[in-house]
């Protein structure tokens, strides 16, 4: 299956999750690397969105296309989640659980409702998880980040 991110040109190619262990994320702490990706391309920008200002987006970004295993993906529901896990910024309980399912149950490939959306999905791919050889970026295509997204 295909699963999307939205990034610095400069780290499109990038499959450490380097920039989440080096900042963390709604679901992982420090340390702990992880690749934020999304069902479409959509709810990749709008993720993005949600996640900067305007003054931190750069002219350079792109659209990153994987293809990821479909037969390895462990699915949570919103009843699997903390009750605050919508929460703004993201609040501990979120960091520790995605934690735990990245390092200590070791999941290849959570899919997660998304905080922005609650009916679609985002997809955390593990790089530590011996699966991930199997994540493959197939495109990674220029985008221009429509201001009018921001300003209203």
């Amino acid at each position: 299956m295909f699963v999307f991110r939205v990034s610095k040109t400069k780290f499109s190619q990038d499959l450490s999750g380097e920039g989440a262990r080096l900042f963390g994320g709604r679901w992982n702490h420090l340390l702990t690397p992880c690749i934020y990706t999304s069902e479409s391309r959509a709810l990749a920008v709008l993720e993005y969105t949600v996640n900067v200002t305007i003054d931190e987006i750069p002219r350079s970004l792109s659209i990153i296309t994987y293809e990821i295993p479909d037969n390895v993906i462990h699915e949570l529901s919103i009843a699997d989640l903390p009750g605050n896990w919508r929460e703004s910024p993201a609040p501990s309980s979120t960091k520790d659980m995605g934690t735990d399912l990245l390092t200590g149950a070791e999941l290849p490939i959570i899919k997660i409702p998304s905080a922005v959306i609650t009916q679609e999905y985002n997809y955390l791919l593990n790089p530590k998880h011996k699966e991930s050889e199997n994540f493959r970026i197939i495109k990674v295509e220029d985008f221009v980040y429509d201001l009018r997204i921001k300003n209203g």
